[in-house]
């Protein structure tokens, strides 16, 4: 077979994308208010109209109270708001994009066991916990960084949880959703169930692939024969001494089991068992520490002044520990689709059209960025195209300057002027203008 173009269609479980370059999901601080379809709107639909090929919508909580990782995110839990969110794919069907809705639980990584502020306002919110939470966690709590009174969800608690997954799935494809995206990494409540980190449980989900199993089933029923895809993690970056892992072989094992269970396509992530600078890696985000617009945020969501200093002086040691690494997913991506029969999909440090060009068909068959369409919204009128130069990079610098002040509830929104300077004089000589032709154009391939 010919080695797929970054501009070939793709089809997962029966939708044809008219491209293989995605909009990974991030944050986008939308909330679940009146404004909410109109905010998340305005976040999207610049990558679909720029070209993109599959535009995702950021984790979405599937419970109408806790289980938010971050301020701002929104729930998809109540029909009628549900119902409000075919504004939101309208608009970037009217692009040609199709579009994903990421679907999350917090569990242990909700806000009520980090936000300090959060707590206080929410006294009676207790964290959904797949087992007792794990010894170092416990000491964090112990030691005030975090604050525990987990509920270690019952088996019939298990099948409601995938249930909501369903429900919630099930609204998103009434809302016009395309794929149901289910996030499976970055210490989220599934991720929660596939660590033997976390998961210590003697019911038929210590086997933490049984829960996916369940939610698949939940969404098929639900929500019909919607395109499902998910995050897979392995826990190659988790810090020294932490030896109840997921490896990269453990990882590739659950990717052939998702197979098997009947997700449309897979998306392997090499990270650590906790939320942490594995995830965006990258230099030390010292300006968004820094701004006191934050300030009263940051000692608010931590603790006070001083523990807002502590979780800074952490950041900065993740920062060195987690280095940026391009395409750092790229090897277990490639063993994964050496493994499997779906589409896999590829994210994490990908920065540059040649290099894009060498991972589809080797490690991949479609790539996605996330923190450079904070900068360039309008991205894929760079990247896509016949004739795009190999050296064409993104204007992200991997500075995460965007990501720490969400912390405080404020959007993710570059905030390094040298990159927007780059991104502002782009705009000026019209990079964003107007979207490539696609794959499917009547222009005839000169290679053909």
């Amino acid at each position: 077979m010919a080695t797929p173009r970054l501009d070939d269609p793709l089809d997962i479980g029966g939708l044809t994308l008219r491209n293989r370059l995605y909009r990974a999901p991030v944050l986008e601080c939308a909330g679940t208010g009146p404004d909410a379809p109109v905010r998340l709107a305005a976040e999207l639909e610049p990558a679909a109209r720029a070209g993109a090929g599959l535009v995702c919508q950021g984790a979405t909580i599937v419970r109408e109270t806790g289980g938010c990782a971050a301020p701002g995110m929104t729930r998809i839990a109540d029909p009628e708001f549900a119902a409000s969110l075919s504004a939101v794919t309208e608009r970037l069907h009217d692009h040609g994009a199709a579009v994903a809705v990421q679907l999350e639980y917090g569990g242990l990584r909700s806000m009520e066991t980090w936000h300090a502020a959060y707590r206080r306002d929410h006294p009676d919110l207790r964290q959904l916990a797949v087992s007792r939470p794990p010894r170092l966690l416990r000491l964090l709590d112990g030691l005030g960084f975090l604050d525990y009174d987990a509920h270690v969800m019952t088996t019939e608690e298990v099948y409601d949880l995938a249930a909501d997954f369903g429900r919630s799935a099930a609204m998103a494809v009434d809302a016009g959703y395309d794929v149901v995206h289910v996030a499976g990494a970055n210490m989220g409540v599934v991720h929660q169930f596939l660590s033997p980190f976390y998961n210590r449980r003697d019911d038929e989900f210590g086997d933490g692939v049984r829960f996916l199993e369940v939610v698949a089933d939940e969404v098929r029923g639900r929500a019909g024969d919607v395109p499902l895809m998910t995050k897979a993690p392995a826990e190659t970056a988790a810090p020294p001494g932490v030896r109840r892992r997921l490896t990269e072989a453990d990882a590739v094992d659950i990717c052939r089991r998702l197979d098997d269970a009947g997700y449309d396509a897979l998306v392997p992530v090499s990270g650590s068992v906790f939320w942490d600078a594995s995830i965006v890696r990258g230099s030390f985000p010292a300006r968004a520490w820094r701004d006191d617009r934050y300030r009263d945020g940051y000692a608010a969501a931590f603790g006070g002044p001083l523990r807002a200093r502590l979780v800074e002086l952490g950041n900065r040691i993740e920062a060195a520990w987690y280095d940026f690494d391009p395409a750092w997913n790229a090897d277990l991506c490639r063993r994964v689709r050496d493994a499997v029969s779906v589409p896999v999909l590829c994210e994490g440090g990908i920065r540059e059209r040649g290099h894009i060009d060498r991972l589809l068909g080797d490690a991949c068959d479609a790539v996605g960025m996330a923190r450079p369409f904070y900068a360039e919204p309008e991205l894929p009128a760079r990247l896509l195209g016949r004739d795009v130069a190999a050296d064409t990079r993104v204007v992200c610098e991997n500075c995460n300057n965007c990501a720490v002040p969400q912390a405080t509830g404020a959007p993710g929104v570059c905030r390094t002027p040298a990159v927007l300077a780059r991104a502002g004089a782009l705009r000026m000589e019209g990079a964003y203008d107007t979207a490539p032709e696609s794959a499917d154009s009547d222009e005839p391939d000169p290679e053909s």
